[in-house]
């Protein structure tokens, strides 16, 4: 058994019809089944869950009906996020780069983390340009350090789909960013990491390894790629971003987007107030919310 091994194959978090109290569950549904779809219908389903956090929780056989779904996580869950860098062939090329020979990572704070269908606060000051990078991300579940690529899977517990915000002018214009390109302060407002709308095992999607991706901006398709393109899949960015640290238990790995963001396109495509995106992963479901300027 690896450490990291959870007691449900999909896990929800959400407020059930007639109630008050958030809550967990398992859903009951085919795995190809619109879990966000589902539950804004009224008609998802769930195994409650004893135990109050992802790693805790143990379905029973009581069911319950899903009437708000949130994130699966909450910021006290998650002790930080990594996020890497130019991970998608697809997206390292359309910014001209050669594609790199170990990954970058850079780090979000927990308070960024906000649920599935929670409006995005974006503050004055990241008006400007802001942008959206759908991804794959990754749930570690046990401490690791100095973890091997062929033991790298042992500590995944899950997956869920992220949505790494950007304000792309204080992450590149040296007036802002300085005179290098700094991705921490423009990438860590409050809320900047709406996760959702479910958590997947690993024993469900191994090495996540083949997963269509989408990104959509009111409907419109912006991002369309697949998890085979990463430069550095699940196995490899666990093992390095271990290698003399510890990923704590409940940490996050945002793996990386593809091509098409806003900041790249011709001509550039920022977000603005009210626009809702959403971000579909294969096996996983869609995680979607609005933009509040």
């Amino acid at each position: 058994m690896a450490p990291a091994d959870v007691p449900w194959t999909r896990l929800v978090r959400f407020v059930g019809v007639g109630e008050e109290d958030i809550k967990y569950g398992e859903p009951i549904a085919d795995s190809s089944s619109n879990i966000a779809e589902l539950a804004k219908n009224g008609k998802l389903k769930v195994r409650l869950c004893e135990g109050d956090n992802p790693f805790s929780a143990t379905p029973t056989e009581t069911i319950a009906t899903v009437e708000l779904l949130l994130g699966p996580l909450r910021p006290l869950d998650i002790p930080i996020i990594r996020c890497i860098g130019l991970n998608y062939k697809t997206h390292i090329l359309e910014t001209g780069r050669p594609l790199p020979t170990c990954p970058t990572v850079f780090t979000k704070p927990s308070p960024t983390v906000a649920d599935h269908l929670e409006d995005i606060p974006i503050p004055k000051i990241a008006q400007t340009q802001c942008d959206y990078e759908g991804e794959l991300t990754i749930l570690i579940g046990a401490d690791a350090k100095d973890v091997s690529e062929e033991d790298a899977m042992d500590y995944v517990a899950a997956y869920t789909i992220g949505n790494d915000v950007s304000a792309r002018d204080w992450q590149r214009e040296a007036g802002k960013a300085g005179p290098v390109p700094q991705w921490s302060f423009s990438k860590s407002f409050d809320k900047y990491a709406p996760l959702g709308p479910c958590l997947v095992a690993r024993s469900v999607l191994g090495a996540a390894d083949s997963l269509a991706l989408r990104t959509l901006v009111n409907g419109e398709v912006r991002q369309e790629g697949n998890t085979a393109d990463l430069c550095f899949g699940v196995r490899a960015l666990v093992a390095f971003c271990s290698q003399g640290q510890t990923l704590q238990k409940g940490s996050l790995i945002m793996t990386g987007t593809p091509g098409g963001v806003g900041l790249f396109m011709k001509p550039q495509g920022f977000l603005k107030h009210g626009d809702v995106v959403d971000v579909e992963i294969g096996g996983i479901g869609r995680l979607s919310n609005k933009m509040v300027f």
